[in-house]
């Protein structure tokens, strides 16, 4: 068994929340988004790979006019050679707006950025953003680009939060008035959204008031209308910062969901995975639907990881061509304290998995810091490679700062 390790970024400021997207037509060309802090401010580094993630080129997307910062980037993929980027783009600290940068040319060029959903002061705040294109191979909705988002409002007055979804039938023109997915009673964390074979849409989050629960809502209309909340699971929540000595980080729990769009035997079927704290450590938990969305399955840890260890910041996706699924994640597991990213990886519809860590060196979390650092961002991310690879991007603070890495392993699973 190989790893292969890939450094994405250079130099010293800090870059973290990685997202990737891989052309399905041309494998080897893969976009990289995270949030780069080269200049003294946070903003949307774009990186780019024609050879599998071997080498990468590195820029910085533009702001809109008036806007001092950005972050929260994710890209998606959509026929034949067209990238989308999400990120929430900030005049201040609470002024949160939904933009997009759109690529026809494998990501040669960007557009300027377009607003998705603006924010107003403190009064609305659209952050946490989160996008997918359908290209499900027998999908009537072929080519619409949806983008999931916080919906954080009154932010001065402590506020709320609800979990957003807007809509692009146009590949990124022009946005449909979003769809509100959750309560305005509820408080959510970063909503996700997958599509299916068929164009079945599911907006996905967590709430964390009044009880901690994933939710469901799919849409068999193209993103038009949306079915009630559909309840996956309630959850325990992971501590802010993990109960171990030295840690300080913030970890966020988010929604995570995927669909198989492969022609197998178990087409259409939606996994959705967390981290969760019900065994007493932060795990990886998996809950499965063979009903569009309709019922779900027992919750089951996936790791395999030692009791007390913590996994965590995990990440699904699932081969269009295979159905082999694919999930990321965090891990202490080696000596409690440093970092290995792990990848969990199924043939069988989510039945068992097998768990590879893929990075060679474990890092220190606190790297480049002073003391123990509160932010190492809020996500990590992997994509599948057909027929049956993938690549996963993480933050990762073996050069000494927090640096993008991208990689795999080439174990063979059975």
């Amino acid at each position: 068994m190989t790893n292969f390790n890939f450094q994405v970024t250079t130099g010293l400021p800090p870059k973290f929340e990685p997202y990737i997207a891989v052309n399905l037509l041309i494998p080897g060309i893969m976009i990289a988004v995270a949030v780069d802090t080269t200049t003294g401010v946070p903003l949307i580094g774009m990186y780019r790979s024609l050879d599998g993630g071997a080498n990468w080129s590195q820029s910085l997307l533009p702001l809109p006019p008036g806007f001092t910062g950005a972050e929260a980037p994710a890209v998606a993929y959509s026929f034949p050679n067209t990238f989308v980027i999400s990120a929430h783009a900030f005049p201040g600290a609470s002024d949160g707006t939904t933009i997009c940068y759109i690529s026809t040319n494998n990501g040669t060029t960007f557009s300027s950025p377009v607003i998705v959903s603006s924010g107003f002061g403190t009064y609305i705040n659209n952050d946490e953003t989160n996008i997918t294109i359908d290209v499900g191979q027998s999908s009537p909705y072929l080519g619409n680009i949806y983008v999931s988002y916080n919906h954080q409002f009154n932010v001065a007055n402590g506020g709320n939060s609800t979990a957003f979804l807007s809509r692009s039938r146009d590949n990124g023109a022009t946005w449909d008035t979003p769809v509100l997915l959750s309560s305005e009673a509820n408080q959510v964390e970063r909503p996700d959204v997958a599509v299916d074979l068929i164009g079945t849409v599911y907006g996905a989050w967590i709430t964390t008031n009044p009880e901690f629960r994933f939710v469901i809502r799919p849409s068999f209309d193209g993103g038009t209308t949306f079915s009630p909340p559909v309840l996956v699971s309630l959850i325990v929540p992971v501590p802010i910062v993990l109960p171990v000595p030295g840690y300080a980080f913030r970890v966020l729990t988010f929604a995570n969901i995927s669909t198989d769009r492969s022609v197998g035997p178990f087409t259409n079927r939606v996994y959705t995975i967390w981290q969760d704290f019900r065994q007493g450590y932060s795990d990886v938990f998996m809950s499965i639907s063979n009903d569009r969305g309709l019922t779900w399955s027992t919750p089951v840890s996936i790791t395999g990881a030692p009791a007390g260890s913590q996994n965590f910041f995990p990440a699904i996706d699932v081969d269009p061509l295979t159905g082999v699924v694919n999930v990321i994640y965090y891990s202490n597991q080696i000596n409690g304290f440093l970092l290995d990213v792990y990848v969990a990886r199924s043939i069988n519809g989510g039945q068992t998995f097998t768990n590879t860590r893929i990075t060679n060196v474990s890092f220190d979390p606190n790297a480049g810091g002073v003391g123990p650092v509160t932010l190492i961002g809020d996500y990590i991310d992997i994509t599948s490679v057909p027929p049956g690879g993938y690549i996963g991007v993480w933050t990762d603070t073996s050069p000494g700062t927090q640096t993008i890495f991208a990689g795999y392993s080439d174990v063979v699973i059975t």
